[in-house]
């Protein structure tokens, strides 16, 4: 692939409408009109992250993501720390996805039960992500030009039907406190921020795909950021539509569904129906091209061996036709499949701060590669270091304080990824190093056998 597949498999894995129809509405309930500030300094701290991860990806455009870049510049320890983050948040993920579907396909078949259709989603994504990843990546391309279009028709329903400027967003945001607009307070709209982060991730995602990009030192850089100006572009924008363009913001606010009742409201049944539907097809095409990373995640950690040796040496099998990782393909859906029993609320209590985590993982990467010498062969370097990561760092520290005063969600959150890295530190200390240590493969290096 180049740079436009992988664009295309990247923005499918960020699901833009998605992330408006099922994220940003609890944004909007936290934060009310605040969530237009929420969602720009979320956004402003997406841009300083993209650089970082341009930076590293260049640096090692390696299958297995985050793990490789801090065991590579930070050491092996850390790098295994962040693996275990990782593994804990995107088998999730997956699983996050599916299960948020069964709403929007209400419309063509009502009374779904969610976890009978998440399944169905996550075994034919599976199927569909053992093809040649070019293949996914023009699937995953149609689907994301159906959702892009429903995110613009959202845009021009807001448009076209304003009902307060822009300014009142910015200067005078409300929620809704005992029934009555109120003046948002500056710490809504900073818990807020921790779910309009959730909203923007998946930019990053690109690096899981470098190992069948053409010339990926040299242009994982510039993808990353196209992606991550893309999705903040396609996700702000119909956002502040639709707060500017909601008759009543106290229903627009009360609302679990606001984004559909505002099209219910100005475009009617009819075209409510439709997009509901393409938010179905938005999230199925999110779950594929979650799996297709956290498969090429699976066959990196293998290529690793990180696992028993049998289990490394399926990991690492690819598909004589098809060139893919097909049992690491089957692990993530497999894994997914049971992690669907948990049901949506908790599964998003797991994996809610373990993004932000991993931003400041990678942040302090950055800065330990520059010093330490380990980035100097990258091909794209960030601009303003270390500014960059040293404002990621300071944003992630901001988000992250927010989040442990959220006692209903972002304390336990956290918690529950604090505890997955402390696992994975376990297991490092206790099996790898005992076995002799644990070693970072290149990817030209040979399969386990």
């Amino acid at each position: 692939m180049r740079v436009t597949g992988t664009l295309l498999l990247t923005l499918s894995s960020v699901t833009p409408a998605s992330s408006v129809f099922v994220f940003v509405p609890t944004v909007i309930q936290e934060a009310g009109s605040g969530a237009f500030l929420s969602m720009i300094v979320a956004g402003m701290l997406s841009f300083p992250i993209a650089f970082v991860y341009a930076e590293l990806a260049s640096a090692f455009p390696i299958a297995g993501g985050e793990y490789c870049m801090l065991g590579r510049t930070l050491g092996p320890g850390w790098g295994f720390a962040m693996l275990g983050l990782v593994l804990f948040g995107n088998m999730l993920t997956v699983t996050a996805l599916a299960l948020g579907a069964a709403p929007y396909l209400d419309v063509i078949w009502p009374n779904l039960n969610a976890t009978t259709v998440a399944i169905v989603i996550i075994v034919s994504m599976t199927l569909l992500a053992v093809l040649h990843v070019r293949t996914n990546a023009w699937v995953t391309g149609i689907f994301l030009l159906l959702e892009i279009l429903a995110l613009a028709v959202l845009a021009a329903l807001g448009l076209f039907h304003v009902m307060r400027p822009v300014s009142d967003l910015v200067l005078h945001p409300v929620t809704l406190l005992g029934g009555s607009l109120v003046q948002t307070p500056l710490v809504l709209i900073g818990l807020a921020t921790t779910v309009s982060v959730s909203a923007y991730y998946g930019f990053s995602s690109a690096v899981y795909f470098t190992e069948e990009m053409h010339e990926a030192p040299r242009l994982i850089g510039r993808t990353i950021l196209w992606a991550v100006i893309i999705t903040v572009l396609t996700e702000l924008v119909p956002v502040a539509a639709v707060l500017i363009g909601a008759p009543d913001l106290r229903w627009l606010i009360a609302s679990a569904n606001p984004f559909g009742e505002f099209v219910r409201v100005r475009g009617g049944q009819l075209l409510h129906g439709a997009i509901s539907i393409a938010i179905a097809f938005a999230i199925i095409n999110a779950a594929l091209a979650t799996l297709l990373q956290n498969a090429r995640f699976l066959f990196s950690t293998g290529r690793d061996l990180v696992w028993h040796r049998h289990i490394n040496d399926g990991l690492t099998l690819t598909h004589a036709r098809f060139r893919s990782p097909w049992i690491a393909t089957l692990a993530a859906g497999g894994s997914s499949i049971l992690t669907c029993f948990l049901g949506l609320k908790l599964v998003l209590v797991l994996t809610g701060t373990g993004i932000v985590l991993t931003y400041a993982g990678v942040c302090a990467a950055a800065l330990a590669g520059r010093r330490n010498s380990s980035t100097t062969h990258a091909s794209f370097r960030m601009w303003l270091f270390p500014w960059m990561p040293v404002l990621g760092l300071a944003m992630c520290a901001g988000v992250l304080i927010a989040s442990w005063f959220d006692l209903d969600t972002g304390r336990p959150s956290l918690i529950a990824n604090i505890v997955a890295i402390a696992a994975a530190l376990l297991y490092y200390l206790f099996f790898l190093r005992a076995r002799g240590g644990w070693v970072l493969r290149d990817p030209e290096a040979d399969a386990p056998e």
